[in-house]
């Protein structure tokens, strides 16, 4: 079935008129111009974005839904109840894990340079540390390269795979990938809208911060871009029910903190506790590893931000240390590593990632976990 058949069988649904009239409503709080539009409460944002994911509205009043809100700058109280709504039919799995870290970049994915976050949960995994990268296949507005992007038409992997099926590799290997089609079947069911829209909305803040995998220590690592979205998810944070939040403003979307620039990093723990801490590379190792980082920057801007790309130099660094994508690769495992809890300090973090790198153990690890979803 089409994503317009899907809409259209919605709007003929026995509960499609209550739908549409409490639709009606929230529209006519939230769609009449920046100086007259108003609020939903918490439930009401809930309820709403629930009728979207459910395809219970037309398409055109979901996408004025979406559009409207973002334009009017979502309250606190709505970004819960948006939250809550997608989280309530977020697919839910607990792991066989002591600790588990979720990275979670932008999942309209990068297109400027390339990044090497693919490379990242089996370092993490390596160094002691559980992770996995959530994403999608690539978004609105920029359909850049992402996790799944590469795993699955990069690396060939197949699509056919269930939660389960992704999270028990996750327990074998201590690393790996999900997608939003193995955890928020409904989520993706709204791509084709999402498309027309074309504009970032509020999903795009907060699909990031679903937990579809839970250990006894769960963390999450992610990213905003404009100043004033941080405060929208530190709000989430709160309820996320992830023991440690990190939302730093990394390089294009991404959870490369202190790169490009000086990061500024928030950690939420808990409900009550929140930190913010400043993260730049210059002030945190010696100086041969600050120029080897620098260099490595400097040469990845005039490189193609293509999977294939990516890949070549991504299991370079996997294979033996080298090449600019190592350093990128170390200091990102150092930076989540120490912010996750797990490594002491930056720097002593930095050292064992790059011994692993040149180890070539990470890239045998990953080449074993791709290998399975193709046996």
């Amino acid at each position: 079935m089409n994503q317009n058949q899907d809409w259209n069988q919605s709007r003929t649904s026995p509960r499609s008129d209550d739908a549409g009239e409490r639709m009606r409503a929230y529209l006519e709080k939230i769609a009449t111009g920046p100086r007259m539009s108003k609020d939903l409460s918490e439930q009401e944002a809930e309820d709403g974005l629930s009728l979207v994911l459910d395809h219970a509205v037309s398409e055109a009043r979901a996408a004025v839904f979406l559009i409207a809100s973002r334009m009017k700058i979502e309250s606190l109280a709505e970004t819960r109840g948006f939250y809550r709504a997608l989280d309530k039919d977020t697919l839910k799995r607990e792991v066989k894990l002591d600790r588990l870290l979720q990275i979670a970049d932008a999942f309209d994915g990068f297109v400027r340079a390339p990044q090497f976050g693919f490379y990242v949960p089996p370092v993490l995994a390596q160094m002691g540390l559980p992770a996995f990268g959530l994403s999608s296949l690539p978004t609105a507005p920029k359909h850049g390269v992402t996790y799944e992007d590469l795993l699955i038409n990069h690396y060939g992997a197949r699509r056919d795979t269930t939660l389960e099926d992704r999270a028990a590799l996750i327990e074998e290997f201590g690393f790996g990938y999900l997608g939003t089609e193995q955890c928020h079947p409904k989520l993706e069911g709204l791509r084709q809208l999402r498309e027309e829209v074309v504009k970032r909305t509020t999903l795009a803040t907060l699909e990031k911060m679903l937990m579809p995998l839970k250990a006894p220590h769960t963390f999450l690592a992610s990213n905003y871009f404009h100043p004033g979205y941080e405060t929208a998810m530190i709000e989430v944070a709160k309820i996320s029910g992830f023991d440690r939040v990190l939302i730093g403003n990394g390089m294009e979307g991404s959870t490369l903190y202190g790169v490009h620039k000086q990061a500024k990093v928030f950690m939420q723990m808990g409900a009550d506790n929140l930190a913010e801490m400043k993260l730049d590379y210059e002030s945190l190792y010696d100086a041969d590893t600050v120029q080897s980082i620098q260099d490595a920057f400097t040469a990845l801007k005039e490189a193609p931000a293509t999977k294939t790309e990516i890949a070549k130099l991504g299991e370079q660094a996997l294979k033996d240390g080298t090449g600019p994508a190592a350093p990128m690769i170390a200091h990102h495992a150092a930076t989540l590593s120490h912010l996750s809890g797990h490594s002491r300090n930056v720097a002593d973090a930095y050292n064992q990632a790059m011994d692993i790198l040149k180890s070539g153990k990470v890239l045998d690890a990953l080449m074993n976990y791709l290998k399975r979803y193709k046996d």
